[in-house]
């Protein structure tokens, strides 16, 4: 096959031929400052470039006659000027006026030809560098919420944020829609659970993000099965940049992020360099005693030739933050709770926990739970692009990456006593009424109160080491014909991932409130036998729970042609993809390491890792297709439609290995169906878009892990194989309404539901009082039920003012009710986030500028819940408390963005 591409490759450069026309020029605003960023290509082709710093722009192209030259920036009115193309160069200078429309905007993901939004037969939303910097982000869940058809779960913090897409069942994080940086993803996507924002860092040298939904984009790159989350990084250009930004907020946040872009060596060099970053230290958003802190450097460099251009693009990453699981709310109003001290328990996560450590067979184990998400690591990738000439391009893309991520998941209520009890109930439900000489003390503090309430909680730390490698390579070339003109793309794909999957865990016993002291508990128990039940604040020492070697490879070529002709737009095309994937399960065995005959079991004996291993190998493959038709009706409607059918490779991960080239199941591709149709109008005053979809997926296999003898992650509890459909309609807008307001946002409504639910037990045990037993198989218990996790209401309100020296907004993200389980047995409310902020911008001579800026996320401290308990077997829906994860509390921000 690699033959056979490489002779389609030559045979294709054979045709080649060189004869371009220079076009260049500038770009400005009506007070003569120049636009950097603005879009200037020919209409109905692929020949365009953008403005640098200085608003300059200039490329080739080869066609010929009078054409349209469009030239359009975010916020301002689109141009389009006629040009005679002669063989001469051609010089231009383009004035805009403030009051453009976003879909004006050229998208750069999933396409290779230039066109707007408006023009794109897709679903694309896109924010700008500005926007994100006045965003503050708590996390990636606050950057994406506010896309249409889209949930983003944020409570856990500022990592492992759970984006869902259009119904679509994701277990959490981003299984659906993968985070890119400049077109490839950072590491090892669909290896194991580890979410991808953990590696992609938003700084100052962000130009944009854009979400492409549906249609092509399932074609490109990684491959998709709902759409991409693509970072696009500025470069370097004629002019220097430097941008500091300072921000802090309450409960200990401060962050430095800076951006410096331009020209290197002489003026002639065409090498130009980016270099952005941060430093931070944060104790919130919940101070627990643990700071969140770290560092991250990006840097480009770009070399420009006449025909093309070579970028290397890189990453170092050292960040540490903090992740935040549910916790025990009042079972009425499922409100936060006060603790024994009376003060609102916000989080379980306690500081008491830095430094724990205990032996094992294989020597002293450390716990890095002070270091929460712990992402350290580089990727270094290159792009390269060059115009072969008579409309032949290539581009290829090569990336590395080297990660390690320690994940510090602490599952608070979690055991027996999963929510607060007092000392004589503790006893009474861990199995020992008749305790007499009862010891209860604080480690390294006085005893335990009379009425003081005490609570279970188990910690996993699960060290996750990926390297990635990474390859894309395509073939463009665009045939204008005498109705059509066709730009057809050939490309191809490759990628190595490896990693591990280790997990440790303890068990631990604490106080119940906000940042928990560790408790000690010895007694006598009703056979006379002293026990020591909780020692140094563990109850259970369980050690290793996996240790896993996961490995695969991906091979993919696709072939897609963009077509113009007269008012319509059609793209096409396939891919077709294989996967081999390895796991390889090491043995865990059990020892007995601490001798004190007092202690329970569960303190003397320690897992290990055996050093055996089975192995197994399993290979999948996949074809997608898309087919998307966009019509003009008039200069300011476009009306469009799309059908996709993509694929999602199970996550090596959830490879089921029974021994040696043996596996449970079949490793099958799960396959998703797109269709979707609608409209999109765009002017000066109001642009906005409706379209309506439908979505299916198929052979769904997830491993649902259970509480299964109070510790989670040791075996796999339950095997679901789950069909899905989903019908939505989703609507945004952009309504200029009087100059320098406007008034945007989005709304969703979808009805979804399980077509197919079949589910077989792979562990025999009692979960949350439920008797299981291995081999088991319902079949079509919840059919017809909503899907999981998946609100049916979706909204994002905004009012918007800015006049260039002030700036302000309102927002508000709307969700509707969810229900936690796919029985539907409990039904989780819906809430509203609302954020304000605003800002003054204080300009100084030489287009430098200061910009003084606040926000306030959350600002009615809503306690709405993203989720319940997910890994309940049968989590109650009423009761005296009730189990699940709060969003996040109000926070005020403060930045000083300086840029000169």
């Amino acid at each position: 096959m690699k033959k056979v591409l490489l002779f389609i490759v030559i045979g294709l450069l054979s045709f080649t031929s060189f004869g371009q026309i220079d076009v260049k020029g500038s770009v400005m605003d009506s007070d003569g400052a120049p636009i950097p960023g603005a879009n200037v290509y020919f209409k109905n082709s692929t020949s365009g470039g953008t403005t640098d710093f200085d608003g300059n722009f200039s490329f080739t192209t080869s066609l010929t006659g009078t054409q349209i030259l469009q030239v359009s920036y975010l916020g301002y009115n689109t141009v389009e000027r006629s040009v005679n193309l002669d063989g001469q160069p051609i010089n231009l200078t383009i004035v805009l006026q403030e009051g453009g429309n976003v879909l004006d905007e050229v998208v750069l993901t999933a396409t290779t030809t230039f066109r707007s939004q408006k023009e794109s037969p897709l679903s694309i939303t896109s924010i700008g560098a500005k926007d994100l910097t006045k965003l503050n982000a708590n996390s990636q869940a606050d950057i994406v919420a506010s896309i249409p058809g889209v949930v983003a779960d944020g409570g856990g913090g500022e990592g492992a944020t759970n984006i869902f897409v259009r119904g679509l069942p994701s277990g959490g994080q981003n299984d659906f829609s993968p985070i890119q940086f400049d077109g490839l993803t950072l590491a090892g996507y669909g290896l194991s659970s580890t979410a991808g924002d953990v590696y992609a860092k938003v700084d100052q040298g962000v130009k944009g993000v854009e979400f492409v939904r549906g249609g092509s984009s399932i074609l490109y790159g990684a491959g998709s099965t709902a759409g991409i989350i693509n970072y696009i990084s500025k470069t370097g250009d004629t002019n220097d940049e430097n941008i500091i930004n300072i921000e802090v907020a309450d409960v200990g946040r401060v962050k430095t992020e800076f951006y410096s872009g331009g020209q290197l060596g002489s003026a002639d060099s065409n090498t130009f360099y980016a270099f952005s970053g941060w430093v931070r230290k944060d104790d919130g958003p919940l101070d627990f005693g643990l700071p969140s802190k770290g560092y991250q450097f990006r840097a480009n460099i770009k070399k420009k030739f006449d025909r093309g251009s070579f970028t290397v693009y890189t990453q170092f990453l050292d960040d540490k933050s903090q992740f935040l699981l549910g916790l025990p709310l009042d079972g009425s109003s499922r409100e936060r709770i006060s603790g024994n001290d009376g003060k609102t328990v916000y989080q379980l996560n306690s500081s008491h926990l830095a430094n724990t450590s205990f032996l094992t067979p294989a020597g002293e184990y450390r716990s890095p739970i002070e270091e929460g998400i712990w992402t350290r690591g580089f990727y270094a990738m290159s792009v390269f692009d060059y115009d072969l000439g008579d409309d032949w391009k290539i581009k290829t893309k090569v990336k590395v990456s080297d990660y390690i991520n320690d994940f510090a998941l602490y599952v608070a209520a979690n055991g027996k006593a999963n929510t607060p009890v007092t000392l004589s109930d503790y006893l009474d439900i861990q199995g020992f009424p008749g305790a007499t000489n009862v010891n209860a003390s604080y480690v390294g503090g006085t005893a335990l109160g009379a009425n003081d309430r005490i609570i279970d909680n188990l910690h996993v730390d699960r060290n996750r080491p990926i390297t990635d490698y990474t390859g894309e390579f395509n073939i463009t070339k665009k045939i204008v014909g005498d109705v059509v003109e066709h730009n057809i793309n050939l490309g191809t794909y490759l990628a190595f991932s490896e990693g591990e999957d280790n997990n440790y865990q303890f068990r631990t016993l604490s106080a119940f409130n906000n940042e928990p002291q560790l408790v000690n508990l010895s007694f006598t128990d009703a056979g006379g036998n002293d026990v020591i039940f909780a020692q140094n604040g563990l109850t259970n020492r369980i050690g290793v729970t996996s240790n896993n070697f996961l490995s695969q490879e991906r091979t993919a070529f696709y072939l897609t042609d963009e077509m113009i002709l007269d008012r319509w737009r059609i793209d096409a095309g396939v891919r077709i993809e294989k996967q081999i994937a390895r796991r390889e399960n090491g043995g865990i065995s059990s020892a007995q390491v601490y001798e004190d005959p007092n202690l329970t079991s569960a303190l003397q004996n320690v897992n290990f890792a055996t050093g055996s291993f089975t192995r197994a190998e399993v290979s999948a493959t996949g074809f997608a297709g898309s087919l998307a038709a966009l019509y003009k009706v008039n200069d300011n409607l476009n009306a469009y439609a799309n059908m996709s059918k993509g694929y999602f490779f199970p996550l090596t991960r959830s490879i089921n290995v029974i021994r040696n080239n043996e596996t449970a199941g079949n490793y099958d591709v799960e396959n998703i169906y797109q269709y979707e149709a609608g409209v999109k109008y765009g002017q000066s005053k109001f642009s906005g878009t409706f379209a309506g979809y439908y979505t299916t997926l198929t052979d769904r296999v997830a491993i649902q892990r259970l509480n299964y003898g109070g510790a989670i992650g040791t075996v796999d509890g339950i095997k679901t194989v789950q069909d899905t459909k989903t019908v939505g309609v989703e609507a945004s807008w952009d309504w200029r309404f009087i100059d320098n307001f406007s008034f945007n946002g989005n709304f969703t409504y979808q009805d979804h539901e399980l077509k197919s639910d079949e589910r077989t037990v792979l562990q025999s045990g009692t979960v949350d009082g439920i008797v299981l037993v291995e081999g088991t198989v319902t079949n079509g218990v919840n059919v017809g039920k909503q899907l999981r996790r998946q609100p049916k209401v979706l909204s994002t309100l905004r009012l918007d003012y800015d006049n260039s020296a002030l700036d302000a907004f309102v927002s508000a993200n709307v969700r509707g009710s969810q229900f936690n389980d796919d029985a539907n047995a409990v039904e989780l409310d819906g809430f509203t986030v609302i954020r304000i902020g605003g800002g003054y911008t204080i300009p100084f001579e030489d287009s430098k500028n200061l910009r003084l800026g606040f926000s306030v996320f959350n600002l009615t401290d809503s306690q709405g819940l993203s989720e319940g308990d997910p890994r309940a077997f049968a989590q109650a829906a009423a009761g005296d408390f009730f189990v699940g994860r709060p969003i996040l509390p109000r926070r005020l921000f403060f930045n000083a963005t300086f840029t000169f």
